[in-house]
């Protein structure tokens, strides 16, 4: 079976989100959120958050966002010290404020011999790493198809200069810069890059949000080693445990979550290995998906956005199960 991958998402991937996942099984990789590479080298009052590795380090994988070779390799210095799988450029992230000041997706659009020498450059720190400790430390590459108007032939060699440069995993999001999630992802190009570099890892991203979805990403992609998850971990922290019984039948033979419990615990969670500033993002973009499971999601989730203390947001959640008792247990199979 395919290995199940939670995806790299800010504001979500943190430590608190991935002990709610973790509890149903989990995930096979956590890519952590986006890692800014300049302000991880300084160290700012908030890196140390983007560096815990709970509740499983050795599933971690770092990801690294900037805009220059440099700065991610030093970057790539601090995080090949930690525990974890490995390293994942970013060279997927299309939002505006991202790529436009030459990072994420951006990296797919500069000239190959920039991109070339960055990743070569990250490739030799995990090198450096390894010929020092003796353990390897993977090289992965999120990214999509390129600009609207790319070509399949751009795509491909932009992919064997990956491979050539080191990289030994792809995760594929196959939509171009603008496509966001409009329609469904063109599986066939993750199929063909898989069938292309049988030597790496290629896992496909996108639309994968239930059993059915997930059978026809592997019915599209049946060379992939990995299938990416994304905003459906976040409404249903338990997806992974209903992937695996599925797909072949594996985990507990039937499966109840206590929606309020989970709810309760996350929160708490926010407090132990957040920082106050983070409390406010972290908790309105969970529930923005999670209250979606709930009868009057749209209530519950306008109440938990608009929060004024932690104290009312937990007041919010017994109040809403109180009044909705047969909410309060969801069954999943």
């Amino acid at each position: 079976m395919c290995r199940l991958i939670l995806a790299p998402m800010a504001t979500l991937s943190h430590e608190a989100f991935r002990m709610a996942v973790e509890e149903f099984g989990g995930a096979d990789e956590y890519f952590t959120e986006m890692i800014h590479a300049p302000s991880l080298i300084t160290m700012g009052p908030y890196e140390k958050y983007y560096l815990l590795d709970g509740p499983v380090p050795e599933k971690i994988v770092w990801q690294l966002t900037g805009t220059n070779a440099e700065s991610l390799a030093d970057a790539a210095r601090i995080v090949a010290e930690k525990d974890g799988i490995g390293i994942d450029l970013n060279m997927g992230c299309s939002a505006p404020q991202i790529y436009k000041t030459g990072a994420g997706i951006s990296w797919m659009l500069k000239p190959v011999s920039e991109t070339s020498r960055m990743v070569s450059a990250v490739k030799k720190v995990l090198d450096e790493y390894q010929d020092k400790s003796g353990i390897h430390k993977r090289l992965s590459v999120k990214c999509r198809l390129g600009a609207d108007d790319f070509k399949d032939d751009d795509f491909f060699s932009f992919c064997d200069m990956l491979v050539d440069n080191g990289v030994e995993c792809i995760t594929l999001h196959p939509r171009t810069i603008k496509e966001k999630l409009r329609g469904l992802p063109r599986y066939e190009y993750a199929e063909r890059l898989a069938q292309r570099h049988p030597g790496i890892d290629v896992y496909v991203n996108g639309e994968i949000k239930d059993v059915q979805s997930a059978k026809r990403a592997v019915e599209k992609v049946p060379h992939a080693k990995g299938l990416m998850v994304a905003r459906m971990a976040a409404q249903k922290p338990w997806i992974f445990a209903q992937l695996r019984h599925g797909l072949d039948g594996s985990g507990p033979d039937s499966l109840t979550v206590d929606a309020k419990k989970l709810a309760l615990d996350f929160i708490q969670d926010i407090q132990e290995r957040q920082p106050k500033e983070f409390y406010r993002t972290r908790i309105q973009r969970f529930f923005s998906y999670y209250c979606d499971n709930f009868s009057f999601g749209h209530y519950f989730k306008m109440q938990l956005l608009n929060y004024h203390s932690i104290e009312e947001c937990v007041e919010k959640i017994n109040s809403y199960f109180e009044k909705c008792p047969d909410d309060m247990f969801i069954k999943v199979y």
